[in-house]
């Protein structure tokens, strides 16, 4: 049978009983490769195998609107639209009926029609009801993702990095998307004014106000979450290493060394000197936006970016089963996991433990890959679903 407009209805699949977060109903409609897709699913993992541009990665992108934030590959929202040649674009849309600890809720989410041309603005939806921020569905729901792009994280600039661990951040606390998003804003006000040549002081200050407090608040958040997350992942599981998490810069430095309040004092004056010396350009300043997230392979103790290809990803798998299970512990559920491509670069005693240590965190898990065989350890537990055009078949 295969699914485009049409509801595929769920079947038992043999595994243990889950009481996390799960997608029990997906509706995809104008988003990328999909005209219109429904899915009624059960709880059990979502196995998602077919050809290289079958639309697998974009049914986990679609699932990843279900969280604030950008998505899993960060587009501008009018580059998900699906596009039919002559036409105008078809505004995208994505809802689900999720099932937590707390019942079910319906999630809607898509671009704005009503939105100015080119503006990056969507709607949410909450069991209908109109919600006033993006920001509300970490309220009902946190997911953790995996994507091929992300094996160069520890290879490639601090900023993918600290975007990583925001992410992390997120599933426990989801203020810090507003106070990112505050501190990132000031930051740049600032920096025009002083290419404007604009000297008022009162409005510096005001700003430098803005960005001490909201900094300080992000560093503190990032270091918070990594000092409850690095046991966890120092110990490793199975046969993932452990990793040895930190976060370094010269902020954080001063949250080592005395109160928030003392380095929010010291930010400021950071802020009123580099202003003092720079000449119609904002000199360098500290912050939260020049930190990094580091890892260490616990056994071999070599930073993960010395590490090998298959090293550096065991270790971010290891890194964000950590994060599921410290979520579990500490709010009784684990975010709802997308793992797109993770299987094929994984042996087959390390793809095992992985869908073992999937089943144990109680949240649904979602995996693509090209070769169903990958998932043979995992097949009569899993619901399978093979991607060809937009359209899905249930094996």
């Amino acid at each position: 049978m295969t699914a485009s407009a049409r509801v595929l209805e769920p079947r038992a699949v043999a595994g243990p009983i889950r009481i996390g977060p799960a997608v029990r109903r997906l509706t995809v409609s104008n988003f990328r490769n999909y005209s219109m897709l429904k899915l009624d699913l059960e709880r059990a993992p979502v196995v998602l195998t077919g050809p290289n541009g079958a639309g697998k990665t974009n049914l986990l992108e679609a699932v990843s609107f279900l969280a604030p934030g950008r998505g899993l590959r960060r587009p501008r929202l009018a580059d998900v639209d699906r596009m039919e040649s002559g036409a105008d674009p078809n505004f995208w849309a994505v809802s689900a009926e999720i099932e937590t600890a707390l019942g079910r809720t319906t999630i809607g989410t898509g671009r704005d029609p009503a939105a100015e041309a080119g503006a990056d603005k969507r709607l949410v939806r909450i069991d209908g009801a109109p919600a006033k921020s993006q920001t509300v569905l970490a309220e009902y729901l946190a997911i953790s993702w995996l994507t091929p792009q992300m094996d160069r994280l520890f290879i490639d600039g601090a900023s993918q990095r600290r975007r990583f661990l925001d992410r992390l951040v997120y599933a426990f606390d989801p203020q810090h998307a507003g106070r990112m998003n505050g501190y990132t804003h000031a930051l740049r006000e600032r920096g025009r004014l002083l290419r404007d040549g604009r000297t008022d002081a009162s409005w510096h200050l005001a700003l430098e106000e803005q960005i001490a407090t909201a900094g300080v608040a992000v560093a503190a958040a990032r270091r918070e979450l990594v000092d409850r997350l690095a046991p966890l992942a120092g110990a490793g599981h199975g046969p993932f290493p452990g990793a040895l998490l930190s976060v370094e810069g010269e902020v954080e430095s001063w949250l080592d060394q005395g109160p928030a309040l003392d380095a929010e004092d010291r930010f400021r004056a950071a802020l009123v000197q580099a202003r003092r010396l720079s000449s119609g350009e904002a000199a360098p300043v500290p912050g939260p936006h020049r930190g990094d997230f580091k890892v260490v392979h616990s056994v071999k103790n070599m930073p993960a970016e010395q590490c090998s290809t298959g090293e550096q990803k065991a270790l971010l798998i290891a890194i964000v089963l950590a994060h599921a299970r410290l979520r579990a512990r500490d709010l009784g559920d684990a975010p709802l996991m997308l793992l797109d491509e993770v299987a094929a670069h994984l042996d087959e005693e390390r793809r095992a433990a992985l869908y073992d240590i999937l089943d144990t965190l109680g949240s649904q898990a979602w995996l693509t890959g090209t070769d169903a065989a990958l998932f043979d350890a995992i097949a009569n537990r899993a619901q399978r679903f093979t991607v060809r055009d937009g359209a899905l078949t249930r094996l």
